[in-house]
Parts: C-alpha cells; sequence; structure tokens
C-alpha cells in the first residue's frame, strides 16, 4: 500500500467538500494554493460557471481529474427517458472537454425521485432493470467518446431516492453483465461512506480487479449520524477503517486518487482554506 504520509500527491478533492465556500473557479484557485493535483467537479458547479471558463480555470491551474459527478438517474417514467437519455450524454460530453478519466454514475432510486415529474411507483426491481438499460445505452455513446463510467453503489438509505444499486456486487454484476469482456470502458466509484459496513466487500474488491476499479472516495461515517446526506465526516473523526479498504483497493492494482468528498453541513461552514488544510493533513494520517 502506498505511503501518503510525506506528501498529498495523491489527494484528489471532490469540489462537493466546499461547495458552499465558493465557486469551481475560486475552488480551483484554492486547490492550486495548497498543492492539491486533482479535482473531481460536480456538473451545477460547472454549469455555474460555464464549461468553457471551467474547462479553462482547469487548464490553467494544472490540475488533472479523478472523475466527473455525475450521470446517471437513468430511472423514469415513459416521457422522461429521453430527458434521461440526453442528460447522460452531456455529461460525457462534458466530461470529455475537461479530460476527466471517467463519469461518475449515481443511478437513480425510484422514478418520482430520480427524474422529478414522473409518475410515481413503488417498482424496486422495475427500477433496477431500468438501471441495466440505461447503463446498456450509455455505454455505447461513453465508448464512441472514450469515456470510461463508474457505477457508484451508494449506501442502501439512498435506495427509494438516489441509488437502487447499493453494494459492490450488485454494481459488479451490471459490469460483468454489459461488459463482460472488461473492456475497462465500465467499472465501479467505491466510496467508504457507502461500502464500509458491507460484509462481502473485500471479496468483492478483489472480484473487480485493477479493470473494474475506476475511482475510490474517502470520508467517515458519523455515530451518531445526524444527516444521512449532509452530515458525513472527515476522516478520522468517525468509525471507518478507511487503511483497511485502500489496502485492498490497491492490491488489486488501484494506483489512482483517493478522492476526498465529504457532504456536510458542519464542514461547509467552515472557511475553504481551513477545510483544505485539515484535508491534507487527515490524507496524510488517516487515509
Amino acid at each position: 500500500m502506498r505511503d501518503f504520509s510525506g506528501d498529498h500527491r495523491w489527494l484528489s478533492l471532490n469540489t462537493a467538500t466546499v461547495r458552499k465556500q465558493g465557486d469551481l473557479v475560486a475552488i480551483i484557485d484554492a486547490c492550486a494554493r495548497h498543492g492539491i493535483r486533482a479535482i473531481d467537479p460536480w456538473r451545477d458547479q460547472v454549469a455555474a460557471v460555464g464549461l468553457d471558463r471551467a474547462v479553462k480555470a482547469v487548464r490553467d491551474a494544472g490540475l488533472e481529474l479523478s472523475g466527473y459527478c455525475r450521470g446517471g438517474m437513468f430511472v423514469a417514467d415513459a416521457a422522461h427517458r429521453i430527458e434521461a437519455r440526453d442528460d447522460n450524454r452531456r455529461a460525457i460530453d462534458e466530461a470529455s472537454a475537461l479530460g476527466a478519466p471517467c463519469v461518475v454514475l449515481v443511478v437513480g432510486g425510484l422514478p418520482q425521485y430520480s427524474r422529478p415529474g414522473s409518475v410515481a411507483s413503488r417498482d424496486i426491481a422495475g427500477a433496477r432493470t431500468q438501471v441495466h438499460d440505461g447503463i446498456a445505452e450509455m455505454l455505447d455513446y461513453a465508448k464512441a467518446a472514450n469515456m470510461p463510467l463508474a457505477i457508484e453503489p451508494l449506501h442502501p438509505a439512498y435506495a427509494a431516492d438516489r441509488a437502487c444499486i447499493n453494494t459492490t456486487k450488485q454494481a459488479l454484476d451490471l459490469c460483468d453483465a454489459l461488459d463482460p469482456a472488461r473492456s475497462g470502458m465500465l467499472g465501479v466509484a467505491l466510496d467508504v461512506y457507502h461500502i464500509w459496513w458491507d460484509p462481502d466487500v473485500l471479496p468483492q474488491i478483489a472480484r473487480a480487479g485493477k479493470e473494474r476499479l475506476l475511482a475510490f472516495h474517502v470520508c467517515d461515517w458519523l455515530v451518531p449520524t445526524k444527516d444521512i446526506l449532509n452530515d458525513r465526516g472527515m476522516m478520522g473523526d468517525g468509525v471507518i477503517d478507511i487503511k483497511s479498504v485502500r489496502a485492498a483497493v490497491e492490491a488489486q492494482g488501484f494506483a489512482g486518487y483517493s478522492e476526498i468528498e465529504i457532504f456536510s453541513n458542519d464542514w461547509w461552514s467552515k472557511p475553504m482554506d481551513e477545510v483544505l488544510k485539515i484535508c491534507i493533513e487527515r490524507h496524510r494520517t488517516v487515509v
């Protein structure tokens, strides 16, 4: 396993971590000040400053990307499925312009939450079928653009509204069904917040192998968690054995960035430079 204690060259910042403190250009400037080499921007943040400006800011700062958040939300009623398809194609186009290595997919839950305005449903099995079909369709467009897709399994608490793919096994089953040749175009983005509890996670990481491991995200699980969406912890403040998960991922040959992604009302209330300094410190000592 790589030793992160001497520097933070393998730290990437998911820009949601400081989304309340400034726009994407301000975040990029702050990363440059702190010697952070990579980011994973969110589409709404890119849209707020404009794609061309975002591309220029990334290039001028000499940053790399560790991913692009997010595509997905495939589940919709019939009236909204073309909208979902076209939105995901735009995500691929934006990721290509920014130089991202993959588009992270949050696949969606039930249609009324995944694509607002859709007719409500309780059919989670049907939702998972739509996810399979939606990724299959998106994958054709992604292959033409040479843009890998990374399915992110989310904690089961999000099954209804954000993602009905909740375990690494479910995500890898989709990969095997849709990309049996392991072309490198379809894999997983593993976030310790969502997978740490899973008793099958380590064998599933081994099953993934290097070809399927496209992104690795870190934060921590607080006890108690006051808000399942917006109360993630800074690494070391919770109960996740982050190093053991990273060791398993790196044992398969993953050598990419450890991406810090913290949705937190607490951390959003602190100055950006303070948050980044603590991210760097914890990356060296905890991750």
